[in-house]
């Protein structure tokens, strides 16, 4: 996928855990995990706009565009 998310990177440089996260957050531990993964396809923006105030991050942070990366296909990515 052209697009990826960088939260294990942030997480580590602010020494938080999925668990920790995921309450601060107020989402599933299991829809943290699947975005941590790289699993995820879709980020709502109260979802982004949560992870950015929990982690005191902008959202450029957690994102990133990867040029010539082919777009993902199959039926393991969710929409979170």
């Amino acid at each position: 996928m052209p697009i990826k998310l960088n939260l294990d990177r942030v997480m580590a440089q602010h020494q938080v855990s999925l668990t920790d996260l995921a309450d601060r957050v107020g989402i599933t531990l299991a829809n943290l995990s699947i975005l941590k993964t790289g699993k995820a396809r879709a980020v709502r923006f109260s979802t982004l706009e949560a992870l950015c105030r929990e982690l005191d991050c902008q959202p450029g942070d957690l994102l990133e565009f990867i040029p010539g990366a082919a777009p993902a296909a199959g039926s393991q990515e969710h929409e979170i």
